[in-house]
């Protein structure tokens, strides 16, 4: 097992099991959060391969950087869910269970055996947290939903690249990431009601979509009452002037948030425009809006005329939010990421050393800890079992009969 890369802590969620019935992105991310943060992750994946996330993008030694990172502070252990007595023990694991996170098609569970019927009957307490496509009810809840889906269907992707182009992308997997995180505080609320009001368990049914949805601001009022379709306006925030992305005669990038009042005032001023800072027909953002290409025409022009390193300095000097566009290379040579613990040191095995992302949030009493990297496929099988009560020769006999590995 990888040694440590932060002390451990006793977290805000020390002594809550989670069961990890999930693969790829959205149920591991969300799980990833709650272990970090001390929760027990119980892990469950199918033996041989696992999940396939252990092979996605970057390698190292056959075994994915990314898994390293999604699943560190978790015990894998492999079942044969289509084995009786594989079933048997994550109905084990659920008796013990604070949540249980997965992310199978609507019915996937229930073809099992495992559906919120039985799980509930099991454990009364439990809270059930199940992250699909389209959720677990309405016209489209069986078809197959990915976050590209997700993203597309939730109104991003349309609002999303310049206008001159096809829609574009987020460089990440956001519409997993914003379904996981929809799921961890939706798991957080119920686990409340459960331990404090002395609740009963629930299901926590998010939508990959409306997750997405949810973040898409005011979007729907604007359609609704001005007939206003929001499309992609590149770097900029329609109806927030002046928000953008200006050129630099080094070829470079300045972001500039100039868009509250009194900002904006200073913001002109610092650039040499006094006339435009005490102009009344733009001292309130609805003004500003009305003129935005020409703002932005004025901004640009004098960021065209000077280095990213020249402009910042002028900004910061002025108190105007404005910044570089980072690069990973940026990130990590970063002093106020270091300082923030937000580049850890880690190990693989092997011995091997990389940097790994920090734990967010920040919490100042319970603070999350990452106490071991992405197990290998089953390496805490055998401890998970014997906690269930299992001893030696029955553990070696599901393992010689394929239950698990």
């Amino acid at each position: 097992m990888p040694g440590p890369v932060q002390a451990s802590a006793n977290g805000p969620l020390d002594g809550i099991r989670v069961l990890e019935l999930g693969q790829l992105i959205a149920a591991p991310f969300a799980t990833k959060i709650l272990g970090e943060f001390g929760a027990e992750v119980i892990k469950v994946e199918a033996p041989k391969d696992g999940d396939p996330l252990r092979r996605w993008r970057k390698m190292h030694e056959g075994t994915s950087l990314w898994w390293y990172l999604q699943s560190r502070n978790k015990k894998s252990i492999a079942i044969n869910l289509k084995s009786p007595d594989g079933l048997d023990i994550v109905k084990d694991l659920v008796r013990s269970a604070d949540v249980v996170v997965e992310n199978f098609r609507p019915g996937g569970l229930e073809k099992l055996g495992l559906g919120w019927d039985v799980l509930s009957e099991l454990n009364p307490k439990l809270v059930m947290v199940r992250i699909t496509g389209y959720g677990q009810t309405g016209p489209y809840r069986d078809r197959p939903g990915f976050g590209a889906i997700g993203e597309s269907m939730g109104g991003i992707r349309f609002t999303t690249g310049s206008p001159e182009s096809p829609p574009a992308r987020v460089g990440v997997s956001i519409g997993d990431t914003l379904a996981s995180l929809h799921g961890v505080i939706g798991a957080l609320m119920a686990l409340l009601h459960v331990k404090t009001a002395g609740g009963q368990g629930q299901v926590i049914d998010v939508s990959l979509v409306e997750s997405v949805f949810n973040v898409m601001e005011s979007l729907v009022p604007e359609y609704d009452l001005l007939g206003e379709i929001r499309t992609r306006t590149g770097g900029a925030l329609p109806g927030i002037t002046p928000s953008n992305t200006y050129p630099t005669k080094d070829d470079g990038f300045v972001v500039v948030a100039g868009n509250s009042d009194p900002i904006f005032r200073r913001l002109m001023t610092a650039i040499g425009r006094p006339d435009l800072a005490d102009d009344p027909a733009l001292r309130n953002n609805d003004g500003r809006s009305k003129v935005a290409g020409m703002l932005d025409g004025v901004i640009a022009d004098w960021t065209r005329e000077r280095s990213v390193d020249e402009a910042l300095a002028v900004l910061d000097a002025a108190d105007v939010p404005a910044g570089r566009i980072y690069s990973v290379a940026d990130i990590v040579a970063d002093p106020h990421y270091a300082a923030r613990d937000m580049i850890l040191d880690a190990e693989l095995p092997g011995g091997t050393k990389v940097k790994m992302p920090g734990i967010v949030p920040k919490l100042s009493g319970t603070p999350g800890a990452v106490r071991w990297q992405g197990p290998a496929l089953g390496a805490h099988t055998d401890s998970v079992l014997a906690d269930l009560g299992r001893d030696t020769e029955t553990i070696e006999r599901l393992r010689r009969e394929g239950a698990v590995q």
